[in-house]
């Protein structure tokens, strides 16, 4: 993280839709696809969201249509849906991935970029009923849209998943996928109709490496941005069976000690932040 971000308090406020937004410049979250068109230097070492007033963002943008979502400290927030094309002189602007700015820009900030991104992707996605094929409008009270037609009503997506670290006495279940180069995790997976959190995490660890486990214990939530999933971990000890993965889903997975561990996820994700709370000792024995 840049020195002294961790000094940089804000609050993001979520707002409804239809609010009116503050008077005055606006922090402007410009997408395309998953990166994000941010401001640096400003001051040095600073990365921040762009400041400016809507007609210089209108002004590089005249077709995009721009989406007020909350207010950070009092600023108003808006995400809009842009082409990448030469930004000319501003120097200071450039494009990064939205997992890249992790750390980068303050907690509140990142927040802020991930809820911006989901409502840009949902206005892509919820624009026809899926039962008559008749365009949705806005409710107006929420994000929400419905059918005028029928009145099916559909709701920004959230898909829960899983993420469970599994111990057993001084070692840790970690795994590998096809493509991942180095670098191993926890076991994850997505929850299925009608199951429990808790009944995902059994089904996913038998299912994708073979052992079964109990003393399940919520450790934290993430939401995660790429594109609309919401990341639920737990730890997990293990009681049972010898490690046989799913091949389908994984290509390696074995115990691990505190002095042997392999390259680990970034520290944007939470399945790297409950790794570490192992090593420290805050999960496990």
């Amino acid at each position: 993280m840049p020195a002294g971000i961790e000094e940089v308090n804000f609050m993001f406020v979520r707002t409804p839709p239809m609010s009116v937004p503050p008077l005055g410049p606006s922090l402007w979250f410009p997408f395309h696809d998953d990166e994000l068109l941010i401001e640096e230097g400003h001051p040095a070492s600073r990365i921040t969201p762009i400041v400016a007033p809507p007609e210089d963002i209108q002004a590089i943008w005249p077709d995009a249509v721009p989406l007020y979502f909350g207010t950070l400290n009092g600023t108003g927030c808006f995400a809009i849906s842009v082409e990448r094309m030469d930004i000319g002189s501003r120097q200071h602007w450039r494009w990064m991935s939205l997992r890249a700015l992790y750390n980068q820009i303050s907690s509140d900030e990142y927040g802020a970029a991930g809820y911006g991104m989901q409502l840009l992707n949902w206005r892509k996605l919820g624009v026809f009923c899926p039962i008559d094929g008749t365009p949705l409008v806005d409710r107006g009270m929420d994000w929400g849209r419905e059918c005028p037609q029928c009145g099916h009503a559909l709701y920004p997506p959230v898909t829960p998943a899983v993420l469970a670290l599994i111990w057993r006495k001084d070692e840790i279940l970690l795994a590998h996928k096809p493509g991942w180069g180095a670098r191993y995790s926890i076991l994850a997976g997505f929850v299925e109709p009608g199951e429990s959190l808790e009944d995902c995490v059994h089904r996913e660890v038998k299912e994708e490496a073979g052992v079964t486990v109990c003393n399940l214990r919520y450790v934290s939530s993430q939401p995660w941005p790429y594109p609309h999933q919401i990341m639920v971990g737990f730890s997990a000890e293990y009681l049972d069976g010898e490690i046989e993965i799913d091949a389908n889903e994984l290509d390696h997975a074995r115990w691990f000690t505190r002095r042997d561990l392999p390259e680990l996820p970034s520290e944007v994700s939470l399945s790297r932040t409950m790794i570490d709370q192992w090593i420290t000792g805050e999960i496990g024995e």
